[in-house]
């Protein structure tokens, strides 16, 4: 029977060989923009706030990004054997993320760590049940693809996501409208270090580095060798230079992210 391991790793290798083929494609997507829907920056968001509940603004804290100068580290693709490790850095550097989790043999095995997310003070998002290419597939599984990881979620931690990114950033209309209808923005990426591509945790660092801009959210996925080891470097960096880490939703406040729309 193949050790938890090699079953992480058996994953891995089956979401490197989807990411790595399209990732110039991926990158291109993301940076031009996902069918023809408008991407809103963090900064349009909260240049118009939409009403915000006193229980919701509670959950953003004391950062405000429109005073000091934000950015959001996210990750994919989780939880995974190397979770437990991201989740005690991030508590030690008092660092703030947000988890877009898969559900099949991700959320389905590893039900605590997703509550530890929680419990800790993450956002926890969706990334699909099973790492399936939205635009590819016909609106019923998508609309499952999206469903089912939210229902577990929420039966997990209370709290049903706002938030989902669809697998390689690869969206269009029909997308946009089952995640308004389920009641899901879409975010997207302005960092990535494409660490899918390498197990080199320095490298990981310095593309990161490289990248970094006020608002900017910074794609990770925890489930490959060499990006946990990468973490610590790549905060004390970045707070080094004045950064302030926070969640997706507290980079958007005062304003909030609206099902259907898509966030860069």
């Amino acid at each position: 029977m193949p050790s938890l391991t090699q079953k992480m790793k058996n994953t891995g290798a089956r979401l490197r060989a989807v990411a790595v083929p399209a990732a110039a494609v991926c990158l291109a997507v993301a940076l031009t923009g996902c069918g023809r829907a408008d991407i809103t920056a963090p900064s349009s968001a909260r240049a118009h706030p939409a009403t915000t509940s006193t229980a919701q603004a509670a959950r953003f804290g004391s950062v405000d990004c429109r005073e000091v100068k934000c950015i959001a580290l996210t990750f994919d693709a989780g939880p995974s054997e190397n979770s437990a490790r991201l989740l005690d850095i991030l508590k030690e550097k008092q660092v703030p993320a947000t988890f877009f989790l898969l559900g099949k043999r991700h959320i389905e095995k590893y039900p605590e760590l997703v509550r530890r997310m929680a419990d800790e003070g993450h956002e926890v998002a969706s990334h699909t049940w099973d790492h399936k290419i939205l635009t590819r597939i016909e609106p019923d599984e998508i609309r499952e693809e999206l469903q089912r990881p939210n229902d577990e979620i929420e039966r997990l931690t209370g709290r049903r996501p706002t938030l989902m990114r669809p697998p390689q950033g690869r969206t269009n209309d029909t997308v946009h409208e089952i995640s308004r209808e389920l009641g899901l923005a879409e975010v997207l990426w302005t960092v990535t270090a494409k660490d899918y591509t390498t197990t080199d945790s320095a490298l990981i660092r310095k593309r990161v580095l490289a990248q970094a801009d006020r608002d900017g959210i910074i794609l990770l996925h925890d489930i490959y060798d060499g990006t946990v080891p990468a973490v610590p470097g790549i905060i004390d960096a970045l707070k080094e230079r004045g950064f302030v880490f926070v969640t997706v939703p507290q980079l958007l406040a005062p304003g909030t992210a609206e099902p259907g729309k898509v966030y860069r």
